[in-house]
């Protein structure tokens, strides 16, 4: 496979810092020549600008440094859509989760272009379905995968274009276990298929992943969005918004080394990795473990 790495080293959307330095994390933690060990290609596009929030103030509470996000946002689009034109795999570092705003555009855009549906696996302890209606905190990287089906305010369901970028029944959720109450009510009336660490407890991952995929097999395109606070904070303690009672490694390893089975991803993003609440680095190394099993490495 030819991959392209792109970083997006940004942190407005969080209610943090640190999560703008994950790109630099994860690529520190030799995610190009893991890839490069397995036979691909790797070009790293370097990262798209973004100016920190200490040069920026906030004009809007419900919707905290819009512009910026919206302007990161529609240059990533544009990076991913013109990578996945030439047959390529974007692989995006964030930064914080709101960037999947401009991932998922360039692939919609893509798939447009082509006639192609897209769906959409989104691994986190988070559903990030809020709007600036509902959110609690104003926050954006709590609002992606609302504003990705078209919900919420325009400037963000407009970047890469003013279209719904994936239909909410081409979206299936896993790892989840932290929901506000008014992203619940919408998840339900969206008909978004969603799959809680609940779920994973009585059945187990690999019911969970493979009923998961069947959800999605009618998918052209396959973009998966990992946050890495979907993994539990033992494991990953360096995330934006740690939660308890996530993913464990063996469980984390199954659902990617599934998804490269099926070999049907054709773009991948990991997002909220920050150094600055990690243990030496390792929550970047186990992304770059997950991102490795994701793009086909096997035990034998």
């Amino acid at each position: 496979m030819k991959i392209h790495v792109i970083g997006v080293p940004m942190d407005l959307g969080a209610g943090r810092r640190g999560v703008d330095m994950g790109p630099s994390a994860i690529r520190i933690a030799g995610v190009a020549d893991r890839l490069r060990s397995l036979g691909h290609t790797v070009i790293d596009e370097g990262d798209v600008s973004t100016k920190g929030p200490e040069l920026q103030k906030v004009h809007n509470e419900k919707l905290k440094y819009l512009p910026e996000v919206v302007r990161a946002c529609t240059l990533l689009a544009s990076k991913v859509e013109k990578v996945t034109s030439s047959g390529g795999i974007p692989l995006v570092l964030g930064g914080d989760h709101s960037i999947a705003m401009g991932t998922i555009a360039g692939v919609a855009n893509y798939a447009r272009s082509v006639n192609k549906n897209l769906g959409v696996l989104w691994i986190d302890a988070h559903g990030d379905f809020n709007t600036d209606k509902t959110s609690p905190s104003g926050n954006i990287h709590g609002m992606p995968l609302s504003a990705s089906v078209g919900l919420g305010a325009v400037e963000l369901t407009s970047i890469g274009g003013d279209f719904r970028k994936v239909d909410p029944k081409q979206v299936v959720l896993v790892a989840v276990r932290d929901l506000d109450e008014a992203e619940k009510k919408s998840i339900r009336q969206r008909g978004i298929t969603i799959f809680t660490m609940e779920d994973i407890d009585k059945v187990g991952m690999s019911v969970v992943i493979n009923r998961a995929l069947r959800k999605l097999k009618g998918m052209d395109l396959l973009h998966v969005s990992l946050d890495l606070d979907a993994v539990d904070p033992e494991l990953a303690p360096g995330v934006g918004t740690p939660v308890k009672g996530g993913l464990n490694y063996r469980e984390a390893h199954l659902l990617m080394e599934t998804l490269s089975g099926q070999g049907n991803m054709t773009s991948i993003e990991v997002v909220e990795v920050n150094p600055i609440l990690d243990d030496r680095n390792r929550s970047a190394e186990l992304a770059v473990e997950l991102v490795t099993s994701a793009f086909g490495k096997r035990i034998i």
